[in-house]
């Protein structure tokens, strides 16, 4: 078996070269497949699974879209402070592990975080080096057509989405936590936007 690497014990093949990167933009922007195609573009890249309270669907993969986890194991998370940061969405929690994500970073490996604007701040004060992308949309109807063409929800829900979106980005234009924001007009020249600046980053 394999020594676990502690603070004061290093293996070998540990680097300092890891980076963590962060990306957020609101519900129907395409951060997702943005974030899902730099993940395959960089070699190496982890896609950090967060922990969440959320019901599994049929469709969710245990430890691969999430850890799903009950409310009173999240309170002990939150308590033993190992989560990086957790928020609140629409009644479940999210929270990304800290021990996971310090790991890879000692990997030398490219960890990707893709969590909302709150949660973004809160890494980004821990982790000053992370690198920080927000997707934006072209401009507000464009998003608000996004949202009702996925078919997901009501016209009530899809304007609740809306006005959060509006603020998120708002608060995320104000907050310091992004390094770059990426207007996402065409997809594939979104996407390699995001994967030329990071790989630029990387390099640095």
């Amino acid at each position: 078996m394999s020594p676990q690497p502690t603070a004061d014990h290093r293996l070998p093949t540990d680097t300092d070269n890891g980076l963590l990167l962060i990306i957020s933009g609101p519900s129907g922007v395409g951060k997702t497949t943005i974030t899902r195609a730099v993940e395959r573009a960089i070699p190496g890249a982890v896609f950090s699974v967060s922990a969440t309270t959320r019901p599994r669907t049929p469709a969710d993969v245990e430890g691969v879209d999430y850890r799903f986890v009950s409310d009173e194991e999240f309170d002990r998370m939150v308590a033993a402070g190992e989560f990086l940061e957790y928020a609140g969405v629409f009644g479940k929690r999210y929270g990304t592990p800290r021990a996971w994500v310090q790991e890879q970073l000692r990997r030398g490996r490219l960890v990707i975080l893709e969590i909302d604007v709150q949660g973004a701040v809160s890494v980004k004060r821990q982790v000053p080096g992370a690198f920080g992308i927000f997707i934006l949309p072209p401009d507000e109807p464009t998003l608000l057509e996004r949202l009702r063409s996925r078919k997901r929800e009501n016209e009530e829900k899809i304007q609740q989405r809306f006005a959060e979106a509006r603020r998120e980005i708002a608060t995320a234009r104000d907050c310091g936590a992004y390094d770059l924001f990426i207007t996402n007009s065409v997809l594939e020249r979104a996407i390699d936007e995001a994967v030329n600046a990071v790989r630029s980053r990387l390099r640095r």
